[in-house]
């Protein structure tokens, strides 16, 4: 299975499954002598981690991680960075009534075709549980980013037909992590909350959109033709698993409006070139231009649902298929972090890159 590494610079490579020993990741490319705050890379970890809330899958998992290699008196080597994570709460019996049975809408038929063997226990490499490895890849870059004055953050800004209206920069990001949602509104975010525990309810399922920012990105992040940094934000989240949309700026909706109305005027601010709009999401022509990187992912509803679907087996024979174990109902609150880290990882290699050209 070759596909485990994100990045040219800054490489990222996980492995592992669900019901494994464990997952990790090994970062390739971190420069030496930086310092790195464990507890800060736990913080993220917790806030992906089950078992949070009552409207995330009810697994319990610590996800206390191990540092493997590349790190040293609290200090980064330059040498291969490896985390690891033990796998503590498996109940792989919860999956041994879909051994020979394609869930639908999983990656159950696609792995059984192309390698012709899978894990079925908790999808095994296409579980969920894979992004907990880039979260730490995420963390560490994400603190060496911050020393630059480079930030991430991301919210819940849709669940179902419940959206927050308004720009990005208006919202209430201080009510972020004061809700199991993770929505920068705590009055959506029980209107939220709610929606999912009633769907949670009748065994079903639900999707949301997250929206990211990206502040303090200088002029020059970006490597065009084909390494644009719309391009590569796109690739990166896009690999999560259940994203199924991505757009940047004003994304969709710049078809409704007129060149005159989308175009960014530019401006002098003191010493600083500005643009007096953003529709352009902080890109043009694959390349940073100063101001806010914004976008949002669209999530589709988690696959497994506590409701009997039609399928086949693997001799292609007719069979129901029942949802047993523990699941989310909605994996937009666990998955703000894992929007972030991808974001810091793309960042990260690209903010090499251009060093490399000064």
């Amino acid at each position: 299975m070759a596909g485990n590494t994100h990045g040219q610079m800054f490489k990222v490579t996980t492995f592992g499954a669900s019901h494994g020993a464990g997952i990790g990741v090994v970062i390739d490319g971190c420069p030496g002598n930086i310092e790195l705050d464990l507890d800060l890379i736990q913080l993220d970890l917790d806030r992906r981690k089950p078992g949070q809330s009552r409207i995330v899958t009810q697994r319990k998992e610590s996800d206390e991680f191990q540092v493997l290699s590349g790190f040293f008196e609290g200090k980064t080597l330059g040498t291969p960075l490896t985390f690891f994570i033990p796998n503590t709460d498996q109940k792989s019996k919860d999956y041994s009534h879909i051994a020979q049975k394609f869930r639908p809408s999983h990656a159950d038929y696609t792995y059984h075709q192309k390698y012709g063997h899978r894990d079925y226990r908790g999808g095994g490499r296409s579980s969920a549980r894979e992004t907990a490895a880039r979260v730490i890849a995420g963390s560490v870059a994400k603190q060496i980013l911050s020393k630059e004055g480079i930030y991430f953050k991301a919210g819940v800004s849709q669940v179902g037909d419940i959206r927050l209206a308004g720009n990005y920069y208006n919202w209430d990001w201080k009510a972020l992590e004061q809700n199991p949602v993770r929505c920068p509104d705590a009055d959506m975010a029980l209107k939220m909350e709610t929606l999912i525990a009633s769907i949670k309810k009748q065994g079903d399922t639900i999707g949301g959109i997250i929206t990211g920012v990206i502040e303090g990105l200088p002029v020059g992040i970006g490597e065009p033709v084909f390494d644009r940094l719309d391009a590569d934000l796109a690739k990166a989240m896009l690999s999560i698993n259940a994203s199924k949309g991505f757009e940047y700026g004003t994304g969709f909706k710049g078809v409704d409006m007129l060149g005159s109305e989308h175009n960014d005027p530019f401006e002098k601010k003191g010493q600083k070139v500005i643009t007096s709009s953003n529709n352009s999401g902080g890109i043009q022509g694959g390349i940073s231009n100063g101001e806010d990187v914004y976008f949002k992912v669209a999530f589709k509803p988690v696959a497994t649902i506590m409701i009997d679907q039609s399928s086949v087996d693997t001799q292609g024979d007719e069979v129901t298929v029942s949802g047993k174990g523990r699941h989310d109902p909605c994996v937009v609150p666990r998955a703000v972090p894992i929007v972030e880290a991808m974001a810091a990882i793309t960042i990260m290699d690209h903010w090499l890159r251009y060093k490399a050209y000064c």
